[in-house]
């Protein structure tokens, strides 16, 4: 070959190639294929949430606890303080509306009043009987003294005479000592009387000094020194003015305790078992977007709940927030990232790769030289953007992100280890089932 042929030949599969190219790209734009390597490399699976910063530790803010023994269940919050301003220990933080207390509280000074009065009036009656039963006795005990000196005068009468004045005295004696005995019945009762009386107005008294104790506590003072901080009600909003409080949790606001923080965060029923105590988490702010904190799961919950505006269940997760931050506040924002699980050396793809026949069979377009091959792949965990995949695949191989014109007819090519044993599709592992929850697989 001569070298005037050589450099011909040379030029002409250089254009062949360049033309081969220049077509497949082209192709492939049409088309609207993107080409991705299978990585290898650690693979966490990570659930992302958002949350809200709370202290972990706290002082509560309480307005009265004892009006539930006068049938008061509910108390509107007048006024409070303006949320975030730190007061000192006494300071004033709110007013309770205190009207339904206050009749309640006219009604036991007016009970006050007739317990006085019915004590008063007992005194005064028992004073009149005994000094009555006194004088009866005083009484008596001169007709005993008038009767001797009757009798004495009648020693020289005849004795018929004599013996009817000595029974006019034994008579007058007998009269004296009954007198004498029933003063003294009298006289205890009179003292039990004055002690069921005085018993009475000491417990009407003790119940209308406690209400009067109770009424000061209508207006609310912290018992520490602090940042006030709203709670919230059932459905997530602020108490605040204007909103009404459950006697049975009189809390109205809360003095965190800033150098502990957590955040609060929920869960879905798909995503919960993923979770455990102890696992890390990646913290955000969105108020500082430059800020990333860590910390851990330290508590999931057993039992599920309905958020409101929601229709799924959810399970709430506390994060504890490793060491303190000045910038760090109740209320704050959070997103998190659970880290669940942690995979070293293992070869992924993203979830856009795959693909799924009659529910049984989850495959990937693999490009192979000039062709493009159906393979059959086994996957394992994921995350938001990726999959593991566990046999199918080896490092640096090519797969498609979107399907490949034309190539809707192809026959999957099975894996060896699969053939002839492939699963139901209502054998899935657990994995395969939320992976089939967390990604919408095309039918084929």
């Amino acid at each position: 070959m001569t070298k005037k042929q050589l450099l011909i030949g040379t030029g002409v599969l250089a254009a062949v190639l360049v033309a081969y190219f220049l077509f497949k790209r082209d192709g492939d734009a049409e088309s609207g294929r993107i080409l991705t390597e299978v990585k290898m490399g650690e693979f966490k699976v990570e659930i992302e949430t958002t949350g809200e910063l709370e202290a972990k530790n706290s002082v509560n803010i309480i307005g009265p606890t004892a009006v539930q023994n006068f049938r008061i269940y509910e108390i509107t919050i007048l006024n409070i303080v303006e949320e975030g301003v730190v007061v000192k220990k006494g300071d004033w933080v709110a007013n309770l509306d205190r009207s339904d207390f206050q009749g309640k509280l006219s009604d036991k000074l007016i009970e006050l009043e007739k317990a006085n009065s019915k004590y008063t009036q007992t005194q005064l009656d028992t004073t009149l009987t005994m000094r009555q039963s006194r004088d009866e006795l005083i009484n008596l005990k001169y007709g005993v003294e008038e009767k001797k000196i009757v009798l004495e005068q009648s020693k020289f009468e005849p004795p018929a005479t004599i013996k009817q004045n000595q029974i006019e005295l034994e008579k007058a004696e007998r009269a004296y000592q009954q007198a004498v005995e029933n003063y003294k019945i009298k006289k205890n009762q009179n003292i039990e009387k004055m002690r069921e009386v005085s018993a009475e107005l000491r417990k009407v008294k003790n119940e209308a000094d406690n209400m009067s104790k109770l009424g000061e506590s209508f207006t609310v003072l912290a018992p520490e020194d602090g940042m006030v901080i709203y709670t919230k009600d059932w459905s997530g909003r602020p108490i605040k003015g204007g909103s009404r409080i459950g006697t049975w949790d009189p809390v109205v606001a809360k003095l965190p305790d800033l150098t502990s923080m957590i955040s609060k965060t929920y869960v879905n029923e798909v995503d919960v078992r993923k979770i455990k105590p102890g696992q890390p988490v990646d913290v955000g702010l969105d108020a500082y977007p430059d800020k990333k904190l860590s910390g851990k799961v330290v508590r999931v919950a057993n039992v599920g709940e309905q958020r409101p505006n929601s229709d799924a269940k959810v399970f709430e997760v506390t994060i504890e927030i490793f060491g303190s931050d000045a910038a760090l506040r109740p209320a704050m924002t959070t997103s998190n990232k659970i880290v669940a699980n942690r995979l070293d050396s293992v070869l992924y793809i993203p979830l856009e790769c795959l693909h799924s026949q009659s529910d049984t069979i989850t495959y990937v377009y693999k490009s192979e030289g000039l062709n493009i091959i159906k393979q059959e792949v086994i996957v394992d965990v994921a995350n938001a953007n990726d999959v593991v995949i566990k046999a199918g695949l080896s490092t640096n191989d090519k797969v498609y992100l979107s399907n490949p014109s034309g190539q809707e007819n192809k026959s999957v090519v099975l894996l060896p280890e699969m053939n002839g044993k492939r699963k139901k599709p209502d054998d899935k592992s657990d994995e395969q089932k939320a992976l089939a929850t967390q990604v919408s697989l095309p039918k084929q």
